[in-house]
């Protein structure tokens, strides 16, 4: 496979027949696109800026086996072989048919593994976001935790229904209850209990219809995805068990469908919580705070070296940074900055947000500790988060990822559907911090 620059078909070092197939047929090295005769194929780069560009040629060519000719150096390669793979996903679960796709022989060098393990989270996000909420059940989730703790020799335990009152995660329950699936609380474990302890806490809101405060249908129409954080917490989780990385790891997944019922919460309630602090409900869209708050604070009660919370949890954050660059929020400068690193290097955008504590009062409650939104339009993604910095240990090291997790508009290897954001820029973090 021969790559070429838009405008640099003249210099590419080209057999003679695919030269003929290029002028045949106008190509000038367009991004994504791609000739194909016996003596090889033809990639188009464009201006060379998306590393991702070979998901092109997985998603165009015919059934077989292809390498690259050239253009790859060591900072390329990965990319291009993980933008193969990410070309290749199908969410076909639902297709009669499922056609072959193209494999890449890798250039010497590339680490397999790494590349395959990135490919695999990426695909279980996609793959969980895109099944649609009837097959996609708070009891759903909990089977795909428990079959990937079975498959890394981890350790669950599953907190569901009434139960949830019982052991101290009233809200969690409350958000819940109204479903015809009950709602619970995933606690995975694993790794050496003695290593730095690491939480994930995700967002695993099934469906969402908006409670009492119900979404139009327009809003309503991609709510399936509402478990986004939910599946990149879990993907995540497998990434770090199968690289071994030595931590202790603990996801934590509230998983619930918020549904409309005669015992469904209300605006005006107030409910308790794990952390012990009363919060008034301002709208029930607004119900993803609510679960991961209590799975914060259950987090929290071991004081772990690191939380990180990923969640589908504003729109205010799309009109903040639109759908493609994901916005995290963390009190810790240098864990910060490594992570914008990472993020630059592997392609995987992220965008840090301020923790502004001056939008603290906007959360005030005249008649509770807390009310969970605040009374305007402004800054509701930083309030949001403010919230759940309530519901984390004081001086912790935290992170919260306000993520999309969908993508409206194809890309080569980025398809229309659910996406995975930040999981591998944050695994670089990770692996730095807890090196295998």
């Amino acid at each position: 496979m021969h790559t070429v620059k838009e405008g640099g078909l003249d210099a590419a070092d080209l057999p003679d027949s695919l030269k003929q197939l290029a002028a045949d047929n106008g190509f000038n090295g367009e991004a994504g696109a791609v000739l194909a005769n016996k003596d090889g194929v033809l990639l188009g780069l464009g201006d060379g800026r998306d590393p991702f560009i070979a998901a092109a040629a997985a998603d165009k060519l015919p059934k077989g086996d292809y390498s690259f000719a050239a253009w790859l150096n060591e900072d390329e390669a990965p990319l291009a072989c993980l933008g193969w793979l990410m070309g290749g996903y199908r969410f076909d679960r639902y297709k009669s048919q499922r056609p072959a796709v193209a494999r890449l022989i890798a250039p010497s060098g590339v680490d397999i593994d790494a590349v395959l393990r990135a490919g695999a989270a990426i695909g279980l996000v996609r793959d969980l976001v895109n099944t649609p909420a009837a097959d996609m059940t708070p009891e759903t989730l909990e089977a795909e935790a428990r079959a990937i703790s079975n498959e890394y020799g981890g350790t669950i335990n599953v907190v569901t229904g009434a139960d949830l009152l019982e052991q101290g995660f009233p809200m969690i329950h409350a958000v819940g209850r109204a479903a015809a699936v009950a709602p619970r609380l995933i606690d995975l474990a694993w790794g050496d209990p003695d290593a730095p302890k690491l939480t994930l806490v995700g967002k695993g809101v099934t469906f969402d219809s908006g409670g009492l405060n119900m979404k139009g249908a327009a809003g309503m129409a991609l709510m399936k995805k509402d478990m986004g954080g939910a599946a990149h917490a879990l993907a995540l989780g497998r990434m770090i068990m199968a690289a071994g990385l030595k931590l202790r790891l603990r996801v934590l997944v509230a998983a619930v469908e918020n549904a409309v019922a005669g015992n469904a919460y209300r605006p005006g309630d107030v409910l308790a919580s794990r952390k012990g602090l009363s919060v008034e409900i301002g709208n029930t869209d607004a119900e993803g705070r609510l679960v991961l708050a209590d799975a914060l604070a259950l987090g929290g009660e071991e004081d772990p070296d690191l939380m990180i919370s990923l969640a589908t949890l504003t729109g205010a954050a799309r009109v903040a940074l639109g759908p493609e660059l994901a916005p995290f929020y963390c009190d810790d400068d240098d864990l910060a900055a490594a992570l914008q690193a990472a993020s630059t290097k592997l392609a995987d955008p992220v965008w840090r947000m301020p923790l502004w504590r001056n939008y603290d009062a906007m959360l005030s409650s005249q008649i509770a500790d807390v009310n969970h939104i605040s009374g305007g339009a402004f800054a509701g993604s930083i309030t949001a988060a403010l919230f759940l910095r309530r519901f984390t240990p004081a001086g912790g090291a935290w992170m919260h990822f306000d993520l999309y997790a969908w993508r409206a508009k194809a890309a080569p290897g980025r398809p229309v559907g659910g996406e995975a954001q930040a999981i591998r820029a944050l695994f670089e973090v990770l692996a730095a911090r807890y090196p295998a």
